[in-house]
């Protein structure tokens, strides 16, 4: 499971990353918000099974709330 957790934040960091600073530039540069569409669905998916992930691992890890948060 933590594999999977690893693997899911690496995705959701390089998701954030490509919307961030490929996607979002194109549509405000040159009016053409495909892009953001495009990379914006696999972005929210990859976010909300890295939320559920985190949750589901959060009592085997015993984070505090405080690391928690910052997971």
């Amino acid at each position: 499971m933590v594999n999977i957790f690893r693997i899911t934040a690496f995705l959701e960091g390089i998701s954030y990353l490509l919307l961030l600073f490929v996607a979002v530039p194109i549509k405000y540069l040159n009016g053409d918000p495909q892009y953001v569409k495009l990379l914006g669905m696999p972005h929210g998916l990859l976010f909300v099974a890295y939320i559920v992930l985190a949750i589901w691992l959060k009592p085997d890890f015993k984070w505090s709330k405080k690391d928690f948060i910052i997971v």
